[in-house]
């Protein structure tokens, strides 16, 4: 036998005995492998994992880290609404439903680089301060904010800050030559959630309900008694793009409306059993006709209280069908000032509807899927299910399935739409100008004491001209048609913005808006039938 055959029956040998070896100590390892026993708890093979990462892990764990991104996959495996919230965005959660937080009192926009004051609130420290509508921040505690493309968000949580702690703020005023400072000590500030109320016609009133607020049901309380005064016999409630809040006040708000034991809505989950709630009928408004607005993005409260009328065949739901969000959302909150809002029910109409539409692969996009199915601009596209079908006490047939679908359908409005407009809004023109135009008319502005001072100065100003001179100016020009089919909602919208700027902000700004609102031009219709 040659050196070479021998080599190789050697190499063989080798490699032979070394596989041998390795799968016998294989077969050993995995005869005697150590098991962690499952057990039947619900969560045992969670707290195995965590426990063995615990001894186990090659490196120095960060566990407040490793939390944080925990949470939200583990919250957000449940349903679309639960939720985990860190402490900044739990602060602001909560903020924006309690009806005030600690900040300097002003409302402002951006609308190029630089924040300008729309409005100061009254009796709030800004206008302690002497801050005036138009002042342009310039500077935060010594921080250039203009200029510099801050974004919305992160001059407001400059702004804000503790009760009782000091801020400066440099303005640029006028035509002043020099920034002006003020010195300004934080304090409570009201958030408003009546945007407005006023009389839409003789005897037709309208009230704007952004969000379901602790303050909501005493806002509006407060809100219509003038219209009381003067002459209310139907009311128009804006529910339209009204995210919710707090149950109590839809609750509240339904029981002014409502007779006596009427039921409002009720609630019931696995670990939660069936809950009414009842009108008391001591509202003050059981004897005004009632229309209420709803759009795509009513939801939670809003949909709690257009079903409660709906059913109790109490008004007329005008608008395109709610979001769907029936869901009891129950708060927990964490010593580290985090916290979750844990769905722990859902929410029934008087009928026994259930507000929450399905879950579904595709849940975020409904809305987007609602446009593309053409609902939003045919009743028709609706889908209504007979085996969600219930029946008011009037007999009138109202569906389940999610959402509440409204009695008078309204399609999205696209009157007025054109390319010329698509353009302006790109570039945000009709903001731009009215700012313009609010600078030019400043000294004007803050000696408008009502609506009809306002009126009478927007009638001295060329405001179609102007905009038209702007628009070119900026590259944007009409063709032929395009401004006399644009024109009324172009124009009620640069009146309306402009003015903002003065002392009567929103109510400035929605009797214009209301002019051009397709929603409204329907509720006329019906209640002058």
């Amino acid at each position: 036998m040659d050196e070479r055959k021998r080599s190789r029956i050697s190499m063989f040998l080798w490699v032979f005995m070394f596989l041998l070896i390795c799968s016998m100590y294989v077969g050993k390892c995995s005869r005697g492998r150590k098991e962690l026993q499952v057990n039947s708890h619900k969560w045992d093979k969670l707290m195995l994992v965590l426990d063995q990462i615990d001894r186990n892990y090659v490196d120095t764990i960060d566990y407040a880290a490793v939390v944080e991104k925990i949470l939200p996959n583990l919250m957000e495996n449940l349903d679309p609404h639960s939720v985990y919230l860190p402490p900044t965005e739990l602060e602001a959660a909560d903020e924006s439903l309690e009806g005030n937080f600690s900040g300097i009192g002003i409302q402002f926009n951006v609308p190029a680089d630089t924040a300008i004051v729309i409005s100061v609130i009254a009796g709030g420290p800004s206008e302690k301060a002497g801050l005036l509508s138009g002042d342009r921040i310039i500077k935060v505690d010594g921080k250039v904010v203009a200029g510099v493309k801050m974004n919305q968000d992160s001059l407001v949580k400059m702004l804000k800050g503790p009760r009782g702690s000091k801020v400066n703020i440099e303005v640029k005023r006028d035509n002043l030559a020099e920034p002006v400072p003020f010195d300004i000590v934080r304090d409570k500030i009201p958030v408003k959630s009546v945007d407005v109320a006023l009389m839409a016609q003789d005897s037709l009133g309208y009230v704007k309900l952004s969000k379901f607020s602790r303050t909501s049901y005493k806002e509006f309380l407060k809100a219509v008694q003038p219209l009381k005064e003067a002459g209310l016999k139907a009311l128009v409630f804006d529910l339209r793009d009204n995210t919710g809040g707090y149950l109590d006040q839809a609750l509240l708000l339904s029981n002014e409306f409502l007779k006596a034991g009427e039921l409002v809505v009720y609630m019931e989950g696995k670990n939660r059993g069936r809950q009414d709630f009842h009108a008391d009928g001591k509202g003050s408004l059981k004897d005004v006709d009632l229309y209420v607005l709803v759009n795509e993005n009513s939801a939670s409260s809003s949909e709690i209280f257009a079903g409660a009328i709906q059913d109790n065949d109490r008004g007329t739901i005008v608008g395109r069908r709610s979001y769907g969000k029936g869901l009891v959302q129950e708060p927990v909150y964490f010593t580290d000032r985090s916290g979750i809002r844990l769905t722990v029910a859902r929410f029934y109409t008087p009928t026994g509807r259930c507000i929450q539409k399905p879950y579904s692969e595709d849940y975020q996009m409904d809305i987007v899927e609602r446009y593309r199915h053409g609902e939003m601009l045919s009743a028709d596209s609706i889908k209504r299910v007979d085996s969600l079908k219930f029946l008011t006490p009037k007999g009138k047939a109202v569906y389940g399935g999610g959402g509440i679908i409204p009695d008078v359908f309204v399609p999205i409005d696209t009157v007025g739409v054109t390319d010329f407009l698509i353009a302006c809004n790109r570039k945000s023109l009709i903001i731009k100008y009215s700012n313009q135009l609010a600078d030019r008319y400043r000294a004007q502005l803050r000696q408008v004491k009502d609506f009809a001072d306002l009126e009478k100065l927007i009638a001295s100003i060329d405001i179609e001209g102007g905009f038209l001179a702007y628009a070119r100016a900026n590259g944007i020009v009409p063709k032929k048609g395009e401004w006399e089919e644009s024109r009324e909602v172009m124009v009620q919208q640069l009146c309306g913005l402009f003015g903002r700027y003065s002392v009567l902000d929103d109510n400035a700004f929605y009797p214009y808006i209301i002019k051009i609102d397709n929603v409204m031009d329907k509720v006329k219709e019906l209640y002058n039938q």
